[in-house]
């Protein structure tokens, strides 16, 4: 099992977010949704579509 970080060719490292070995966001990213703002989402402002 390889972590997500990764080893690369020579010196390489960095270029992703830091996450666990599992692939999930670390270090202050947030993981967990926002349950009290979804209420008041009507229509997503992306879902319109040109034409």
């Amino acid at each position: 099992v390889d972590h997500p970080h990764g080893g690369g060719e020579g010196r390489t490292s960095g270029g992703r977010h830091p996450v666990t070995p599992w692939g999930k966001p670390t270090k202050g990213k947030r993981t967990r949704s926002n349950k009290s703002t979804d209420r008041f989402i009507v229509r997503s402002r992306h879902e319109r579509k040109k034409g």
